[in-house]
């Protein structure tokens, strides 16, 4: 029954896509063509390209450049980009997603089930598939290149979940990692492990004891210059209670962490200092290399900070006041009100959010051209944008944009269900337009024309620098020619 109800979707999508050029060709592709509630055509506003859209919001075709998009909201979208080679189909988002560019594609169901596949950097194929977190398998023509893991029985993996490789065997009884030379033999994780690597060894019996040691090594970037990689000696004992770590061993700035928790918690360092008492309650630090001095009682809920690095003054959750040279943080009754910015040339950006996703507002310069973007969101209310090139855009209602406020597939998804009011203006062009109940009213304008429809194009009003009419079910009603032409033709 779900595999019928699945095909029966898709062919309606198809179905409708197939009405939408014919709607199209009754237009004669005439822009901004309006058919009553079930089909209207007209100019992209922001970018050069067209859109046309059916059934209020149920339906809608667009092109702009290469990329041409076909949507059912919110059951399915299409988008494709000739000069990218890409595509992506979205189902029923985020239920079902594909995605491909080049040879490279991915299906993916939920984050859980997925098939994949393309080349790697040596233009080798492979195919993977992946029912999250109990089957992974990926075949090649490389017989190097497969592997097949069936969690938690046994497996084998290669590059997936940040690791080179992976093997386990009635996990988590055996596992064993890889992370470039670093192999870790996990015995009934996380309790036992034995480490091996380049001049490294060490062992873990959780949370007992553990122990693990690093010589200095060097190595060679792809400039050819022979750099030092610090070592490190750790141990900890009734884990996590005793820690006795050194890192950074031949290098300028080795670290010595010393902590005897809760009573006692030391850093020495040639950089930084830090000594606890208690912790968390009472920590003193000095930063010699960022320059600035700092206070926690207990932190990180009472921090007093102050030097040239960093000055800080926080009493959570009533207030905070935190900078730097590069960076401010600042908070009132967390979270009723909280500030952020960050200015490092050339950006200068900087946020404004009360009750995290009720109200924010983003601000970002290029100090070095002067273009600014922004864009302001009340959340379900509305969502503004004004691009780096003077673009604003307005829709009314935004229940998911403020929280994904760059989430395509949302936007192409979701955001023509909701969005009730739309606004947009290119600065360059002077080009307006408006919409209202998914074009129940629309208007469009330029330096020289206004286009308006009402009810769905059952009232039309044209004008530009010469002539004004009006139509009705299409028809002309009454066609005036402006003033200064009629003077002209006199004299």
């Amino acid at each position: 029954m779900l595999q019928l109800r699945f095909t029966f979707s898709l062919a309606l999508i198809f179905a409708c896509e197939a009405v939408t050029p014919s709607l199209a060709a009754q237009s004669g592709g005439e822009v901004g063509a309006s058919f009553g509630p079930w089909f209207s055509r007209f100019e992209l506003t922001l970018e050069e390209g067209w859109r046309e859209e059916a059934i209020g919001p149920l339906i809608y075709k667009q092109s702009r450049d290469s990329e041409s998009l076909f949507a059912v909201p919110p059951l399915f979208s299409r988008v494709q980009d000739q000069e990218t080679d890409s595509e992506e189909y979205d189902i029923g988002y985020p239920l079902l997603t594909f995605n491909r560019y080049g040879h490279e594609y991915r299906w993916q169901f939920f984050q859980i089930f997925s098939f994949s596949g393309g080349h790697n950097q040596a233009e080798e194929p492979a195919r993977r598939f992946t029912l999250f977190p109990l089957y992974f398998q990926q075949r090649s023509p490389n017989p190097e290149l497969n592997y097949t893991a069936l969690f938690p029985i046994y497996g084998h993996l290669k590059n997936r979940l940040l690791k080179d490789e992976i093997s386990f065997l009635l996990f988590p009884l055996y596992a064993q990692t890889r992370k470039g030379s670093l192999v870790t033999d996990n015995y009934l994780l996380p309790f036992f492990h034995l480490r091996h690597g380049e001049k490294l060894h060490g062992w873990q019996f959780w949370p007992v004891a553990g122990h693990e040691h690093k010589d200095v090594t060097t190595r060679t970037d792809d400039f050819g210059d022979t750099r030092t990689i610090g070592g490190h000696d750790k141990f900890f004992a009734l884990w996590p209670l005793y820690f006795n770590e050194t890192i950074g061993i031949g290098t300028e700035n080795p670290e010595h962490q010393l902590a005897l928790l809760p009573l006692y918690a030391s850093t020495r360092s040639p950089h930084r200092d830090s000594t606890t008492i208690l912790w968390p309650f009472f920590t003193w630090t000095e930063d010699r290399e960022k320059k600035y001095r700092e206070w926690d009682s207990p932190w990180p809920l009472v921090v007093f900070a102050r030097g040239e690095g960093k000055t800080t003054t926080r009493i959570f959750p009533l207030f905070s006041h935190a900078h730097s040279a590069t960076l401010e943080s600042d908070f009132y009754l967390w979270p009723l009100y909280k500030y952020n910015r960050a200015h490092s040339g050339p950006l200068d950006r900087d946020r404004t959010r009360i009750l995290f996703y009720l109200y924010s507002k983003v601000n970002e310069k290029n100090t070095a051209t002067g273009a600014t973007r922004s864009r302001t969101d009340l959340w379900p209310l509305f969502t503004h944008r004004h691009d780096l090139n003077g673009n604003t855009r307005l829709q009314v209602f935004a229940p998911i944009e403020p929280i994904l406020p760059v989430n395509k597939s949302v936007e192409r998804n979701w955001s023509p269900v909701w969005s009730i009011w739309r606004a947009e203006k290119n600065a360059r062009t002077g080009h307006t337009s408006q919409s209202l109940f998914w074009n129940l009213y629309r208007c469009e304008t330029t330096p020289t024309t206004k286009n308006s429809s009402l009810l769905f194009g059952l009232f039309q009003y044209q004008s530009n620098l010469e002539t004004k009419h009006w139509r009705l079910f299409q028809l002309p009603l009454k066609k005036l020619q402006k003033e200064s032409d009629h003077v002209s033709e006199h004299r």
